[in-house]
């Protein structure tokens, strides 16, 4: 098959691994993949086995306005790719821009599959700190998000929940779900890790990995780390991963400052993909402090899998479709003591585990994903 990917991302320079590098990149070593190429951000380029085309006339990197600005020229350069490459069937995952690679496909009658890895109205105005300004790009991005998906010939998302949700609004979606490299995480020994990061080997070290961005309440950890510190001295708090768009890091940085709590504290930054299992190796609880109540009856985070596949315990807030699919390495917190609790637990009940997650690969996840695309084509 000819594929044209149309990520949410800048897709060479993300400094996050989205399930489309994980699902695109090993559908690329059967298919012929194109990817247009959208300067939103500016991290260290990777490697890919997709055709990258440029597809930028203004390279303004707040992701607003750089997808506004652009639309016509995508528009453009996508009809083009489309028709000089032919393309046999389009993945669209983007708003403003999914809305151009539609339109484009329609008038090459090339089918599409719309992916909507996240609730998109609610993830677009979480950058916003105004209400009004959250509330306008809210409803904005629902109503061309709801033109894309009724215009797309598959709609595929990434939790039961979502699905679920689509169909309230009339929608039948397919589900795949993320999921996690398993030849990549697994169990492993994180001493030498760990003594690169100047973690003792008797520091317990709470963790956290993914976008450090306000709907995850990081935050909420620090404040608990005086008290935990005084349950269980050498309490560490290991944080890999950075902020995308928002100050959030340094108002972390200042809040252990204040705390006093700073020397606890391990801000690694964005890490090379590769390196995360040892680093998730580090730790000896996992944490998935997930926020907005919306975006918890919907979600069904990567890190789930990651962390799952090391082993790990977890402490993360009741996120239903994490819970249906269950194990033992869950513990549930809704507050801060409760998150206290189940810390001190594990501190005094050091526990590792041994998950089969081969069902929930990205391999398996690619597989299902060619299938319906095989069948548009």
């Amino acid at each position: 098959m000819k594929i044209l990917l149309v990520s949410t991302q800048d897709y060479i320079h993300h400094p996050i691994l989205s399930r489309h590098h994980n699902i695109f990149e090993d559908l690329a070593t059967r298919h012929e993949v194109h990817v247009p190429h959208f300067h939103v951000s500016s991290g260290t380029e990777r490697p890919t086995r997709l055709i990258v085309h440029e597809a930028t006339q203004f390279p303004v990197q707040n992701p607003l306005l750089h997808y506004t600005l652009n639309t016509p020229y995508h528009f453009h350069i996508l009809k083009k790719i489309i028709r000089d490459e032919r393309i046999e069937v389009v993945v669209a995952s983007n708003v403003l821009a999914g809305t151009a690679v539609i339109h484009a496909a329609k008038h090459s009658r090339v089918p599409v599959l719309f992916d909507l890895k996240d609730w998109f109205p609610d993830s677009a105005a979480a950058y916003m700190k105004n209400r009004l300004l959250q509330w306008t790009v809210r409803n904005v991005v629902w109503e061309i998000t709801r033109r894309n998906l009724r215009e797309s010939d598959i709609i595929t998302t990434v939790s039961p929940s979502l699905v679920n949700k689509l169909k309230n609004f009339g929608f039948e979606a397919q589900l795949v779900t993320n999921g996690v490299d398993t030849d990549l995480f697994m169990p492993m020994d994180g001493s030498s890790r760990r003594a690169e990061l100047g973690i003792g080997q008797d520091d317990f070290v709470i963790g956290f990995a993914g976008s450090v961005e306000r709907w995850y309440a990081v935050d909420e950890i620090i404040k608990s780390l005086p008290e935990l510190n005084d349950y269980r001295k050498k309490t560490r708090l290991l944080i890999i991963g950075g902020s995308l768009f928002t100050p959030f890091l340094n108002e972390l940085q200042q809040l252990a400052q204040d705390l006093h709590v700073q020397d606890q504290v391990i801000f690694s930054g964005f890490r090379p993909y590769h390196e995360l299992p040892s680093l998730i190796a580090c730790m000896d609880v996992c944490t998935i402090p997930l926020l907005p109540p919306q975006w918890i009856d919907i979600a069904l985070p990567n890190k789930f899998f990651e962390y799952s596949a090391c082993g790990k315990p977890i402490v993360m807030r009741p996120i239903p479709d994490v819970m249906n699919i269950g194990g033992p390495n869950i513990f549930l917190y809704r507050n801060r003591q409760e998150f206290i609790g189940q810390i001190k637990f594990l501190m005094d009940n050091p526990a590792s585990y041994t998950i089969d997650l081969r069902h929930h690969s990205w391999k398996e996840k690619s597989r299902q994903m060619e299938t319906l695309l095989q069948r548009l084509v």
